[in-house]
């Protein structure tokens, strides 16, 4: 995103960080700070970072003709560079971070921080907490993946993003500090925790909602991804005070595997929740239908019935995490056990898409063994006919991955189709070969009970031609995203649309058109 348009003064931001320079900081100007060359604007610090697969280093010279004022580098200083160039002892992910915040001004010091992390449910636990502080007359913004919420506007966060880079998160607190924003929950992945784009966020409140199988192709191992999950909750302690007080409260999920570790690494403060043991707050006496939740909350010796109009029961941790959060930060539980009542939904997750079919449509964004799991469990609670899965795994990510979840569905689906999700650069067909193989072994028969089509519009197109009445087709993986990735470009693709086209055709309606992927028979359309 832009930056909030403002000049400040180099040595006055730098000297405001805990960065150490080995060259002098110039007397100059700055208006943005950014690790991408192409961001640069007229005035600009940029701060050449060697990333995955690229080496900002590289692109000194692109930073420089787009306006670059100064280099933060953590190298030599490029022969025959004109503009002042200053070398750091520090890791240069968390320069930037600092760098970012001192220009803003450390807008995440102006509110109260609720940062949100775990495999699954992050996004939907981070707005129902929104929704509940909003609800209760909180001015609260949040940044999430599905988009930045800064009062009535609502900001993409862009294709495939997770948390957003260290520059862009600064620049949305300081819009919410100019409006007024005094709390903002931030979805928090373990890639933004890992590469420092959370560092200077401040946090008040870390909300775990659980650690499962997911992005060890990135972490290696389970350990690993715990210990990079756990640095939000370490991060409390690091917090400075701030004139609205520091609680540094941990809400962590006593089901979960990742419990006793978060528990030791967080401080002395946390709240804890369960759907199956007795906990700060639990629940007992659950009922999910197609449509909604109900159970009864217990929070010490008070007992309330809490309504939420989402499917899913492992909503009722997501929904208790965000009661614990609230409660934490002030409001009143009977308050906001009542805002439940009035939740919206989450855009992408379990949403129904209705042409007038005879049967349910769905479209999900479990993406790991563990949501696909708890997905599949809730379609079949939902229907009294067959289930029919269909979903993909990306390319250049995690293979375990793709390998568990056919087995997943092959117990849980009455059909499976195995489809395109963000290949990237490997190859479509040895992915299927791979997943195919996969649910072979778990007891599936390939032609009867899964299917292999590349093309995902044309997998949609098969699911919705062999639904029969009262069956459930479900997409999953994809969920609120607005794009699929060949190779290494992004072509614009949304699974709500693709399954309302699918359902059109099937109806013999024109009122949504396939989007077209390079995996279509179909001609690109001009």
């Amino acid at each position: 995103m832009d930056q909030v348009s403002r000049r400040r003064s180099l040595q006055t931001v730098f000297s405001n960080t805990p960065l150490t320079a080995l060259d002098p900081i110039p007397r100059a100007m700055i208006t943005g700070v950014t690790s991408d060359s192409r961001s640069v604007r007229r005035g600009f610090a940029f701060v050449a970072i060697k990333g995955e697969s690229s080496d900002g280093y590289d692109y000194i010279p692109s930073a420089v003709v787009n306006g670059a004022r100064v280099i933060f580098s953590d190298r030599p200083k490029p022969v025959g560079l004109k503009i002042p160039y200053i070398r750091l002892e520090d890791e240069l992910h968390f320069a930037l971070a600092y760098l970012a915040a001192s220009f803003q001004g450390f807008p995440a010091r102006k509110m109260r921080m609720i940062g949100v992390t775990g495999t699954d449910g992050k996004t939907s636990t981070s707005l129902l907490i929104h929704h509940l502080l909003i609800q209760a007359g909180i001015a609260a913004g949040i940044i999430s993946t599905v988009s930045a919420q800064i009062g009535d506007e609502a900001l993409d966060t862009g294709f495939h993003v997770t948390t957003p880079d260290s520059p862009d998160i600064q620049a949305y607190l300081a819009e919410m500090v100019a409006a007024g924003m005094t709390h903002c929950v931030l979805e928090t992945t373990s890639h933004g925790l890992a590469q420092g784009r959370v560092v200077a966020c401040d946090y008040d409140l870390a909300v775990v909602t659980n650690i499962t199988h997911e992005h060890l192709d990135y972490h290696g191992t389970y350990e690993n991804y715990l210990r990079t999950k756990g640095k939000l909750f370490e991060m409390l302690s690091e917090t400075p005070r701030k004139g609205i007080g520091n609680p540094r409260l941990a809400i962590l999920n006593k089901d979960d595997r990742s419990y006793s570790t978060l528990k030791r690494l967080s401080p002395t403060g946390f709240l804890t929740y369960s759907r199956l043991n007795e906990a700060h707050f639990w629940a007992d006496d659950i009922t999910s239908t197609p449509d909604a939740l109900s159970y009864t909350l217990h929070v010490g010796e008070k007992q309330m019935t809490v309504r939420c109009p989402i499917a899913g029961i492992y909503n009722v941790s997501n929904t208790l995490a965000a009661l614990a959060a609230v409660s934490a930060l002030g409001v009143g539980l009977e308050e906001a056990v009542r805002a439940l009542e009035s939740f919206g939904g989450i855009p992408g997750r379990m949403q129904r898409i209705d042409c007038g079919q005879e049967f349910t449509a769905i479209v999900d964004f479990a993406h790991t063994p563990n949501a696909l799991e708890n997905a599949l469990v809730t379609a079949r609670a939902m229907t009294k006919g067959r289930v029919i899965a269909v979903f993909g795994s990306a390319g250049l990510r995690d293979r375990e991955k793709r390998r568990m979840m056919p087995a997943v569905s092959v117990r849980h689906a009455d059909i499976t189709i195995l489809t395109a999700e963000d290949p990237r650069t490997e190859s479509i067909e040895d992915i299927l070969a791979d997943m195919a193989q996969a649910a072979a072994e778990a007891g599936g028969v390939e032609g009867k009970d899964f299917f292999r089509v590349a093309d995902r519009g044309d997998a949609l197109r098969k699911a919705v031609s062999i639904a029969q009445p009262d069956d459930l087709i479900i997409s999953c993986g994809k969920g609120h995203e607005q794009s699929m990735c060949f190779g290494s470009k992004e072509y614009d693709w949304d699974d709500r649309t693709a399954m309302r086209a699918a359902l059109c055709e099937h109806l013999g309606k024109t009122d949504a058109e396939m989007p077209w992927l390079p995996t279509s028979s179909a001609r690109k359309p001009d």
